[in-house]
């Protein structure tokens, strides 16, 4: 008897409801575990192991990345690679001098006011592609200080060409037309334009 990723998940999500009853809320890709008492609100990723293969010659002869796959509520396959994102992120926040992560701050920090505002969806500019956003800046772009840091950085991202801008972890171009693990170039620009918006007439 074949036991897939489907059954498991569904095994999961009836234990956590057993565990949790009412607090559970399955959504699209994650399962939403309302907080009660001391316990805080928990989004439960429900995946199995991937592997991206680069060459397979023997089972002692084979390359490859470590990454994750899992199902959404439309059983469409996502695959990711959460501990390159990982990675590269630190190493670039040591790059950039510890500038990296608290600029990525900043700007989901003004993209919290945008949606506050009602001038961008909140679904236009998720973290995760924040992240990839900033990751993509040359290191010497950050640094100096707050309002330079963030001057330099925007102004980078305005003026180069975007086409090539890669996720976060390295394997996957930030911006796709149908990929679903990455942004659509239009809501990337539109997120950019409004940031420049906000930035102009503060």
């Amino acid at each position: 008897m074949q036991y897939t990723l489907h059954d498991f998940k569904r095994e999961v999500i009836d234990w956590l409801i057993t565990k949790y009853g009412f607090l559970v809320k399955p959504s699209g890709k994650a399962v939403y575990i309302e907080g009660a008492g001391t316990r805080r609100n928990a989004d439960v990723l429900i995946a199995a192991g991937h592997r991206r293969y680069y060459t397979y010659k023997a089972a002692y002869n084979q390359t490859y990345e470590e990454g994750i796959c899992f199902f959404n509520s439309l059983g469409d396959c996502t695959y990711n690679f959460p501990k390159q994102h990982s990675d590269n992120c630190t190493k670039k926040h040591q790059a950039t001098n510890r500038w990296f992560k608290h600029s990525v701050r900043i700007l989901k920090n003004a993209r919290n006011k945008l949606i506050v505002d009602k001038k961008i969806e909140g679904d236009l500019a998720p973290s995760y592609f924040i992240e990839g956003l900033l990751y993509n800046v040359p290191n010497d772009r950050f640094g100096g200080n707050e309002v330079a840091n963030f001057k330099d950085v925007l102004d980078w991202i305005l003026t180069t060409d975007r086409s090539n801008f890669v996720c976060a972890n390295g394997m996957y171009y930030l911006c796709h037309a149908t990929s679903p693990v990455t942004w659509r170039a239009e809501k990337r620009d539109r997120f950019i334009n409004a940031i420049s918006d906000l930035w102009n007439n503060w």
